[in-house]
């Protein structure tokens, strides 16, 4: 039976339009996926997790390359031991909670605690929402809507919250609208879009990793500090200009400080690469419109595929896959076949993960004011995530790239993946292919201090 709850998390959805694709219709494919598509771009879903499971984007070189991890069938997700939070809705909490407690009004409520050997809450719980098939309650060519009914109690969090998550693709595109209500008791709500990108759809001929990939993050000048297992301790750093998390004065390819000694720890006791929460602060400079300026932007010098993603959210989580280990396979669009060298698995740093999401662990860290984000009671606006991802090629990074390093191999006429060989990935492979800063804007945005 549908709740007053559901029914009013519905009336708030946002109204998107069919786009005018000649033969462009609502699929469901016969392996479970519910593909929509728009101009220069398709893209697949499952109502597990309500998760993407393929995008499709062609790059410099005329190939359309699936540039997330994922399944081939729908009805692995929920089979396959290996749950990396793999392109779902983490909730009700994205991220992590300190010793899986938090206090509301007072009271203490403690949640399950699924991760670090009981120590915290990971996503929300052994059973949170991206371990859930979700309802899809509409579906047309270029846009599918999931809701979810999360009881009172569920993995200890208090109340009923009602939500939905809305994917619409338009040219080049994709749009994401998650919004959820608490129908009975203050609880908290942050949600995130957990997503495993490789831009090159592992198809590049000299890598399999994504430490190639260059990241720019323009106003994230600072990060919230982490203990040995990745929960927050409560401070505020300042990423360092020219740094080990300097992602904000120019851009740079994530294995730029692969050698660095301090890398190893930047994540967490023994933790080598990056799984850090970046503020993006924003607010603190006053008015802004967050579909103005994109918070991050990642491409490949390879493909030519560049990312910039716009969010109303306040922070990010980058992962660069550090416990990927070879385990991980491919889908049937993305890699080579026939090539030993080339093993059809997602190796250690072979993918990054960068969330939209608020401030982690926010609940239990008072002094920095993320209530009205972060709790919300039956009287309380809804909560809402906003996030655009636009997809573009490149060209000039492509062509320097292509200087430097000339192709090895390269995709034939009608081919998807190339037959390439890879090598064994040094440091230096990835010190040269920076952006300039003229690549994306002048000069780095202003930031506040705390």
């Amino acid at each position: 039976m549908l709740t007053q709850g559901f029914l009013a998390a519905l009336a708030i959805l946002p109204v998107f339009s069919t786009a005018d694709i000649p033969g462009n219709t609502p699929q469901v494919l016969p392996n479970g996926k519910y593909e929509i598509a728009s101009e220069g771009i398709r893209a697949q879903f499952i109502p597990y997790a309500a998760s993407i499971t393929n995008l499709f984007i062609r790059d410099v070189h005329g190939v359309e390359r699936d540039v997330v991890l994922g399944f081939d069938n729908a009805t692995y997700y929920s089979i396959s031991r290996l749950h990396p939070h793999l392109n779902g809705v983490p909730g009700r909490y994205a991220n992590r909670i300190k010793n899986s407690t938090f206090a509301i009004d007072g009271k203490t409520y403690h949640v399950d605690a699924n991760d670090n050997g009981g120590r915290d809450t990971l996503h929300g719980g052994s059973d949170g929402w991206d371990y859930r098939n979700w309802t899809v309650t509409a579906h047309t060519a270029d846009s599918i809507t999931f809701s979810l009914v999360d009881p009172d109690g569920k993995e200890g969090f208090p109340g009923e919250v009602t939500a939905c998550v809305t994917y619409t693709l338009t040219p080049y595109q994709w749009h994401l609208r998650m919004k959820a209500i608490s129908t009975t008791k203050k609880t908290p709500i942050m949600l995130s879009s957990h997503d495993y990108w490789n831009l090159d759809g592992f198809q590049n001929p000299s890598t399999c990793l994504a430490l190639n990939h260059s990241l720019h993050m323009p106003y994230a000048r600072q990060r919230i500090a982490i203990d040995g297992i990745a929960v927050p301790t409560g401070e505020i750093l300042a990423n360092e200009k020219y740094g080990l998390n300097d992602f904000w004065s120019a851009p740079k390819q994530l294995g730029a400080n692969l050698t660095d000694p301090e890398l190893l720890g930047n994540c967490g006791t023994n933790c080598e690469g990056y799984d850090n929460c970046y503020l993006t602060n924003r607010e603190q400079l006053g008015p802004y419109d967050w579909s103005a300026a994109p918070v991050a932007t990642l491409a490949s010098a390879w493909s030519g595929i560049q990312l910039d993603i716009y969010t109303d959210q306040q922070a990010l989580q980058m992962y660069t896959c550090n416990n990927m280990n070879g385990t991980f396979a491919l889908k049937e669009t993305q890699g080579f076949f026939n090539d030993p060298s080339r093993p059809r698995v997602s190796e250690k740093y072979g993918c990054v993960v960068i969330e939209v999401e608020d401030w982690i662990d926010g609940i239990n860290n008072p002094q920095w004011g993320r209530d009205k984000r972060q709790i919300f009671g039956p009287a309380d606006d809804p909560y809402v995530l906003q996030a655009t991802y636009k997809f573009s090629l490149n060209h000039e990074l492509a062509t320097r790239s292509e200087q430097r390093h000339p192709k090895k191999c390269g995709p034939k006429e009608g081919e998807t993946p190339c037959p390439g060989h890879g090598h064994d990935d040094s440091p230096d492979d990835y010190t040269d292919d920076y952006y300039t800063e003229g690549d994306f804007m002048e000069d780095p945005p202003p930031q506040p201090s705390y």
